[in-house]
């Protein structure tokens, strides 16, 4: 998806969310302020996405421990960070600590 897309995706769902809550604070009553402060603590699934790959049911019923599964994206390229499904910014897969992470290079 080119990324005019993305970004248009991305607004289209800030903008359906802002007009859900308005519209829920609406419904409370009137005189509720609803900015962007109080959706801080909102939380929201983020998903990193280093690759993908199709195979049919016969190669997935076989997999086992050491199966190697080649993905659609070499290793130098950057992983995507997705919030609730859409992408929201590109990053370098890190080790910190003992732990995987994303440092964060571009935002969509």
């Amino acid at each position: 998806m080119p990324e005019t897309n993305q970004n248009h995706d991305l607004e289209t769902a800030i903008d359906q969310a802002t007009e859900a809550v308005a519209a829920e604070a609406a419904r409370l009553g009137e005189g509720t302020s609803m900015g962007i402060e109080s959706l801080m603590d909102v939380p929201v699934r983020v998903t990193v996405q280093i690759g993908r790959t199709r195979m049919n049911l016969g190669e997935l019923v076989r997999m086992k421990p050491g199966t190697l599964l080649p993905l659609d994206r070499e290793a130098h390229e950057p992983a995507d960070v997705l919030v609730n499904g859409k992408i929201v910014a590109r990053g370098e897969v890190v080790t910190i600590d003992h732990s995987y992470g994303v440092r964060i290079t571009d935002l969509a």
